[in-house]
């Protein structure tokens, strides 16, 4: 009777010994999965962060041909802000025009758009960036604000295909 317990009681030590290597294996191929997640969802933050980079270095070049290798053809502009009576309104600005405002500006003119922060989400070949700013001319501050960007990976690489932004004096800080 001893020896059948002993073999029982082998047998449910290999059985329990089997079942925790195999939650290891287990474990370590669901940790290997999280790994490779995140890392592809990093690697696409870090590219819709470098295009939003890319995309202010070539606004304050001034450089229109570098701007419109970052945006799609059918990039929509639109800007939130207050008319002189305090009322919210919505603007929206033709690609083209924006482009010859930007190009038009004096070159002893100083201007810089400075990105606070990044908050970035990725789904796939779809992206949305939030990025507060502060907007300096000739070193002196104009106004505050959020840009959201929404970007889509077309032919290997991410383009902005749709900006908003708000615009204020006020709440700064």
């Amino acid at each position: 009777m001893l020896i059948i317990q002993l073999c029982f009681f082998d047998a449910c030590i290999s059985i329990i010994l089997e079942q925790k290597f195999t939650m290891r294996i287990v474990s370590f191929i669901v940790f290997c999965m999280f790994i490779n997640v995140s890392i592809a969802q990093n690697r696409a933050e870090s590219e819709v962060k470098n295009t939003i980079i890319k995309f202010f270095d070539a606004f304050h070049k001034q450089d229109s041909v570098a701007i419109n290798a970052l945006v799609s053809k059918d990039i929509i502009l639109q800007s939130i802000g207050k008319n002189k009576e305090g009322v919210v309104q919505l603007k929206e600005e033709k690609f083209n025009a924006f482009l010859k405002s930007i190009v038009s500006i004096p070159k002893d003119q100083n201007f810089e758009e400075k990105l606070l922060d990044f908050k970035i989400r990725v789904d796939g070949d779809m992206a949305n960036a939030w990025t507060p700013y502060e907007f300096w001319v000739n070193g002196k501050f104009s106004h505050c604000g959020v840009n959201s960007f929404q970007l889509v990976k077309l032919d290997n690489a991410w383009k902005i295909i749709y900006l908003i932004d708000t615009r204020r004096k006020e709440g700064c800080n």
